[in-house]
């Protein structure tokens, strides 16, 4: 099992920017490939980014490519999202999610492709 705490949501300006961690306890949280997706209300739940088990491989979804960054730092056992240059689109409840290497770009999007996840923080981007 590996828990998963999200933390660092809360209330920012367009333009601003936020950075949320995910803490991990209990299984080694460095055998995991790490991601966030977020849920907008009446949304389906929506990949942003994911990070390899090393730190040095990552992707990202199109929508957020230049603005976002996903990183772990493997001895806090903690994986992080720096936000920047924020919109009021972005406005969501943010997951992080843990799972096991994939063939695939498209199932590592896949919310299907991850077996551990946090309750989310809530982000929300005002006008």
């Amino acid at each position: 099992q590996v828990q998963l705490v999200e933390s660092g949501g809360g209330l920012v300006q367009a333009g601003g920017s936020l950075r949320l961690s995910c803490v991990a306890s209990g299984r080694d949280f460095n055998d995991f490939y790490m991601a966030w997706f977020r849920q907008a209300p009446g949304k389906e739940r929506e990949f942003l980014a994911r990070i390899s088990t090393s730190g040095v491989g990552t992707f990202y979804a199109d929508s957020v490519k230049a603005r976002f960054t996903i990183s772990r730092d493997r001895a806090k056992n903690t994986l992080y999202l720096q936000m920047n240059n924020l919109k009021v689109d972005d406005t969501a409840v943010y997951y992080c999610a843990a799972g096991p290497a994939t063939a695939t770009t498209a199932r590592a999007m896949n919310i299907g492709a991850y077996s551990y996840w946090g309750k989310g923080t809530q982000v929300t981007v005002s006008s």
